[in-house]
């Protein structure tokens, strides 16, 4: 008799009873995402640093900026040949993160760096002199009777 067999029927029971999110409560715990990052605020600035070991070319990250978000692609590899793994406690593999940013950034004056295992990013708060204010036209029922 397999013990695991109803483990589906388990979970689905506890979605239902918790939510549908329950789950994703625990992910950071069972399983940490990487790469890790650190998101610094000054008034109208934000350095983002992201711990990404080992890496040997540039062109194995990919940084896209959109408004509000972060998105960060790329593979942690750690090129270590012999042996085996006793310990393991530095992260490996392809990784996704997207970090909402907590206000809009400038897309023209954005810089990054790399150095001693950190991906530092610069970024900028978008400051515009537009106002979104519109006035609503106002429509008089009664002069269409």
């Amino acid at each position: 008799m397999d013990p695991f067999r109803n483990m589906g029927d388990w979970k689905k029971n506890l979605d239902h009873f918790f939510g549908d999110r329950f789950w994703n409560e625990f992910e950071g715990i069972m399983k940490p995402t990487i790469p890790q990052m650190n998101i610094y605020q000054k008034e109208n600035e934000l350095f983002c640093i992201v711990n990404i070991p080992g890496l040997n070319d540039l062109d194995n990250v990919h940084v896209y900026v959109d408004h509000a978000t972060l998105e960060l692609k790329g593979v942690i590899n750690i090129d270590h040949v012999g042996g085996h793994i006793v310990t393991e406690e530095i992260l490996q593999g392809s990784f996704e993160r997207k970090m909402d940013l907590p206000f809009p950034v400038r897309d023209d004056k954005i810089n990054a760096t790399y150095g001693h295992g950190l991906l530092v990013i610069h970024l900028h708060r978008l400051v515009t002199n537009k106002k979104n204010k519109n006035r609503l036209e106002i429509r008089n029922l009664e002069d269409e009777e």
